[in-house]
């Protein structure tokens, strides 16, 4: 466990798609740094453990079920986090997504039901969360969009997945211009392929996949991630905004 960040002292944060992986890592990772922690997921149950194990770590939690893809259900999480932050929510981490569930195909069988449903929740999601918020971050507040180092390798057979979290990086540069004239950051976090419970769901091989290719020859954890959005987040970082923080043990550059 972390020491308390005690910068971070009253600051509010609130992870979406907390209900297990990275999202629950992040929230975690939050907790010890003296972190309010809000969680939200589609899966109320998972969301609510998330929620239990913050509580654990000596932090005040809030969790609620989130649709990133419904204006609405955004809406909804976003007045209640800012209640529960005193009024203001001063981190957004948008990692809610499409991931394990998704099936690889070429670019010419992606069923389009498929497609829109890809966008919806890993672009729009992440527009629909911001939109809703904005009106709670302070000056000083921080966004940080969870992209992929999928993005730069081009994975194949995974267009849908790959476009999407391009988009979001995309998303990202403008949202960094039109929320920094409010002193607010807008960074992306671009992970390589990371040891959550939905990567082992459908890898066997998960755990050796890739090391080879990489600088830093071992599989990633959630926890390597979760410090670069907790950088992003703190202080050190309030002049660097829509930037991605490539997060892969140097796969990229192999």
């Amino acid at each position: 466990m972390s020491s308390p960040d005690t910068g971070a002292a009253g600051r509010t944060v609130l992870v979406t798609g907390a209900a297990g992986g990275l999202g629950r890592a992040f929230a975690l990772g939050f907790a010890d740094r003296g972190y309010r922690v809000a969680v939200a997921d589609v899966q109320a149950e998972g969301v609510a453990e998330t929620a239990d194990l913050v509580r654990g770590r000596g932090a005040a939690a809030w969790h609620g079920r989130l649709d990133v893809t419904d204006p609405a259900s955004a809406a909804e999480v976003a007045a209640a986090v800012a209640d529960f932050g005193g009024g203001v929510v001063d981190v957004l981490v948008n990692n809610a997504a499409v991931y394990a569930t998704l099936r690889r195909a070429p670019v010419e069988e992606i069923d389009p039901d498929e497609w829109d449903r890809v966008m919806a929740v890993n672009l729009k999601g992440p527009w629909l969360m911001v939109r809703a918020l904005s009106p709670h971050l302070p000056e000083g507040g921080r966004v940080v969009n969870l992209a992929s180092a999928t993005v730069y390798s081009g994975s194949e057979q995974w267009a849908h997945y790959v476009a999407s979290k391009g988009g979001v990086i995309a998303l990202t540069r403008v949202m960094a211009k039109e929320l920094g004239r409010r002193s607010i950051t807008v960074n992306a976090i671009a992970p390589g392929f990371t040891l959550t419970e939905a990567s082992l769901s459908v890898m066997p091989d998960a755990e050796t996949y890739g090391v080879s290719r990489g600088a830093l020859r071992r599989a990633s954890q959630p926890e390597d991630v979760v410090g670069a959005a907790l950088f992003l987040a703190g202080p050190d970082a309030g002049f660097i905004t829509g930037q991605t923080v490539v997060v892969d043990g140097g796969r990229q550059f192999i």
